[in-house]
């Protein structure tokens, strides 16, 4: 049964000024199941990606090969490499889970304040094994991400788990906290709110200190990576949308009839990819955008060693492309 929401009015920032993003051409791979919503890059070049039915797969460098590593019961999004070469996994339904060498899937965290996380979303690690991630809604699970957009109720939060298992929530009543990635050199904490077209930054060296937004995205921003590059790479999972923007200031039953709505009539992500990197000042470094049958709707991206990889959780494929020249 549809859950039901409460909207809560809120007045967009201006639209963007037109842009004229890079134009790139990307390369699909088919994968044998949908929705890789992030991407991992071993050191053989080989990805790591999550299906929606729960598994983990390997994607060789080339795309020619493709191998189950294990299927974590729940609904994989953000991946992570932790110091001991385990894989971290934000298991949407189940929590922070570790995949090991052995393809064992272990339990890390599922609940907080004896609450079982709701929407567990994507982590950064630290050297010595520190977590920063997000629990984008305490409303809404996996299954119904929409809805947390329309209601507009910021539930989510930021996290800091170490290693002896100690957690600190960092920031909380934000509005879809998404991605997660941190500076060079581990002092600052960047991450995407979705639901604010919003990349922010926090320092963590000063006790006490208030997210400050460093950047606003043309759209809804989802899974952000530090690339090897040192960039901030940024996965636009799909333009703004006039009609939420439109809603979102007015009355909140307009937005219960939305939600109402059967699927097919609800607003949907733009049929484009598009990608951004920034500094970590929050300056644009690259604008891109690219149109493929096969992919849209990017929500993972990955940069390392002078190739970018793509995951969607409205596609059955992996993308890739370049990266490009400054």
């Amino acid at each position: 049964m549809k859950s039901s929401i409460a909207p809560v009015r809120w007045t967009p920032p201006p639209a963007p000024p037109v842009r004229h993003p890079k134009g790139i051409d990307v390369e699909v791979v088919a994968l044998p199941g949908a929705g890789p919503e992030d991407t991992l890059i071993d050191d053989d070049g080989s990805v790591l990606t999550g299906l929606y039915d729960g598994r983990i797969l390997r994607v060789s460098a080339d795309g020619k090969t493709i191998s189950t590593l294990a299927d974590t019961g729940g609904r994989p999004l953000g991946l992570e490499w932790l110091p001991d070469g385990k894989v971290l996994i934000c298991d949407a339904n189940r929590g922070l889970l570790t995949l090991d060498k052995d393809n064992r899937i272990t339990t890390l965290l599922s609940e907080i304040d004896g609450r079982p996380m709701r929407f567990c979303n994507n982590a950064d690690v630290t050297e010595d094994g520190t977590i920063y991630f997000t629990d984008s809604s305490t409303r809404f699970g996996i299954d119904e991400w929409m809805a947390d957009l329309l209601e507009h109720s910021t539930t989510g939060s930021v996290y800091r788990r170490t290693p002896d298992g100690e957690l600190t929530r960092l920031a909380t009543g934000r509005g879809f906290p998404n991605g997660v990635a941190l500076s060079s050199d581990r002092r600052t904490l960047f991450w995407a709110e979705t639901a604010t077209y919003g990349l922010y930054k926090l320092d963590l060296t000063a006790e006490g200190a208030e997210p400050v937004q460093i950047a606003e995205i043309p759209g809804l921003p989802d899974n952000i990576a530090r690339g090897s590059d040192g960039l901030i790479w940024v996965a636009v999972g799909s333009p703004r949308n006039a009609v939420l923007d439109l809603l979102l200031p007015k009355h909140p039953v307009l937005r219960k009839v939305v939600w109402s709505l059967p699927d097919a009539l609800k607003p949907k992500a733009a049929d484009i990819i598009e990608i951004q990197a920034y500094d970590e000042t929050g300056e644009l470094i690259h604008d891109l955008r690219a149109k493929h049958p096969a992919f849209h709707m990017p929500t993972g991206v990955r940069e390392r060693d002078g190739k970018v990889w793509l995951g969607s959780i409205g596609t059955s494929s992996l993308a890739t492309f370049p990266t490009p020249t400054s």
